[in-house]
This record gives structure tokens, sequence and C-alpha cells, in this order.
């Protein structure tokens, strides 16, 4: 009884593990956050800090990135709310 348990775990576990490193990396930026986070970031110069951490918070809210060069983050919440750990300041430009 308790080898049979023992083996049905050890499935279980190992089918789940195998699920998990099988998982595709995740997909690059999409053109259209490179294209919205490229106004974004516009007058921060080129290969800013703000493109990056634009394009990472895009990524992440599915898209959105609120229009215009600074300020308009009431239209995208996700953008908006994230905060640095270390500081509680706002991750997204």
């Amino acid at each position: 009884m308790k080898i049979s348990t023992f083996l049905i775990i050890s499935i279980f576990l190992t089918y789940n593990l195998i699920n998990i490193v099988a998982l595709p990396p995740p997909a690059p930026a999409s053109a259209i956050c490179k294209k919205k986070c490229g106004e974004r970031c516009a007058l921060k110069g080129a290969g800013s800090r703000c493109e990056s951490y634009c394009l990472m918070c895009c990524g992440k809210c599915d898209g959105c990135v609120p229009s215009g060069t600074s300020g308009n983050l009431d239209q995208c919440p996700c953008y908006r709310d994230m905060k640095s750990p270390k500081t509680g300041r706002p991750k997204c430009p």
C-alpha cells in the first residue's frame, strides 16, 4: 500500500515537473508595445532606460501604455499600479 501511494505521488510530481519545464519562454515585446513605448519615451532619447521599463510594463499589462510622453496613467491601471518593491515608486515611465 505504501509503495503504491509513493509511486502514484512520484508519477504525479514528475508529470507536473515536466509540464513546468516544457513551458515556452516568454514572448518578446510585441510590435505594438515597441511602437507605444517609442512614443511614450520619445523625449527621453534613444537607448534610455525609459524604453526598457516601458516594454516590460507593456508586456505585463497586455499592451496597455498610456498615451503621451508622460501622465495619463488613468488610461492603464495596471501600468499605473506597478511599483518598485524597494522604493515603492512607480516602476513604469
